[in-house]
């Protein structure tokens, strides 16, 4: 043991040559610039569902392919020469799929990691990281919440984070970095926020939303904290990642204050009601054959009104990412999010602000957003990779 940790705490002596699975998603793509930026070569796996133009950087060496489709044998094939490798594939906890929620995050999760980090020891790989969920942090800390045990999707997350460390054996390092709610932009690309949480913001005259709070992490770094993973990264370890401790209402204040609507009134959500509404979606979820990954009547008490606070300093510091400038990167989101809205003039927002207000007295809007801001936030538990 005192040997593998050595060896998987030593910085990386030369220039590694990194396959990075879904390098043209947001993660993929920001720790895919920081590679370049040390000095490695790096390769992708990935599906072709944008035009990667001039913007994407030709040293990055793109290969277009399902890897989920590959047997072993070709898995082996492919990853072989290939020194390090960055899992940044698979289903968040937004996708509501078929019910059982468990097999299809088990399926997805757990066994696809599993079998590409054999077939990457079996290629000769020595080292690698999981970009997880910082559920599983709260998973520990909190053993009276029972989290994996009343949530399919962290559950599975549990179960992947351990069964890749297994996949490693003797020779491949393994750690799995926990994400949390992350903000960045990259070209090509809408904002997984505008779906789940800004397009609500702009359509409920009044916004709806637990008084909780997470910790925050800009894209950007989160690319940097990969980078440290590979390159010094313990096996075993789990690196509990984040930045800034924010309320929703800090965070919704930012989005709301970008968006030209910084009069917009947010009423709190408590857990008793969120798990009144979570009933009716997950009554709903399931006369339609869907089952979420996160239980809708137990979210709002077990994660949403809670403070998913953590101090960062200890993985910052062991991995060497950096700190800082996420309200800037919630900002940049909004804007990326609707570039039409903020190509024109700074007036045309604030129409819909005023609207909004106007419309705010009536009881049935107001119901509307509710449930509404209900359902947002129970999407936006964590957004990651697009």
């Amino acid at each position: 043991m005192a040997t593998r940790k050595r060896r998987a705490e030593a910085a990386a002596p030369r220039p590694l040559r990194v396959c990075i699975l879904g390098g043209t998603g947001l993660l993929g793509y920001h720790a895919a610039l920081e590679f370049l930026r040390r000095g490695h070569e790096v390769q992708t796996i990935a599906l072709r569902d944008i035009e990667l133009g001039a913007w994407f950087p030709r040293q990055i060496e793109v290969h277009e392919a399902d890897i989920t489709q590959l047997d072993e044998r070709a898995l082996v094939e492919r990853l072989r020469g290939v020194d390090a490798l960055v899992y940044a594939l698979g289903p968040d906890d937004r996708t509501v799929p078929d019910a059982p929620a468990y097999e299809f995050f088990r399926q997805r999760l757990v066994r696809q990691c599993e079998r590409i980090f054999i077939a990457a020891r079996k290629a000769g790989v020595t080292r690698g990281t999981v970009l997880g969920s910082y559920f599983t942090h709260f998973d520990r800390v909190w053993p009276h919440k029972q989290l994996a045990e009343r949530h399919a999707y962290i559950r599975c997350r549990v179960e992947q984070a351990r069964r890749a460390i297994a996949a490693g054996g003797r020779t491949l390092a393994v750690s799995v970095l926990e994400l949390p709610y992350i903000f960045g932009t990259m070209p090509q690309r809408v904002p997984l926020w505008k779906e789940f949480v800004l397009d609500a913001l702009v359509r409920m005259p009044v916004v709806f939303y637990p008084d909780g709070g997470s910790t925050m992490i800009t894209a950007a770094h989160v690319g940097e904290a990969v980078v440290g993973a590979i390159e010094r990264g313990v096996h075993g370890q789990h690196y509990p990642i984040g930045d800034e401790n924010l309320s929703w209402d800090e965070m919704l204040g930012v989005m709301l204050r970008t968006l030209g609507m910084p009069d917009k009134r947010v009423i709190h959500i408590g857990p008793r009601i969120g798990s009144l509404l979570g009933r009716v979606q997950r009554g709903i979820e399931a006369r339609r054959g869907k089952e979420s990954g996160l239980d809708a009547e137990l979210l709002f008490p077990d994660v949403m009104c809670e403070r998913l606070f953590m101090d960062p300093s200890l993985s910052a510091a062991a991995l060497g990412y950096g700190r800082g400038g996420v309200r800037e990167a919630i900002e940049q989101t909004v804007r990326a999010s609707y570039p039409e809205r903020f190509a024109a003039s700074h007036e045309s927002a604030a129409p819909a602000g005023r609207g909004a207000r106007r419309d705010a007295p009536k009881a049935r809007a107001a119901a509307k957003s509710a449930r509404s801001g209900a359902r947002s936030a129970r999407r936006s538990t964590r957004p990651r990779a697009g």
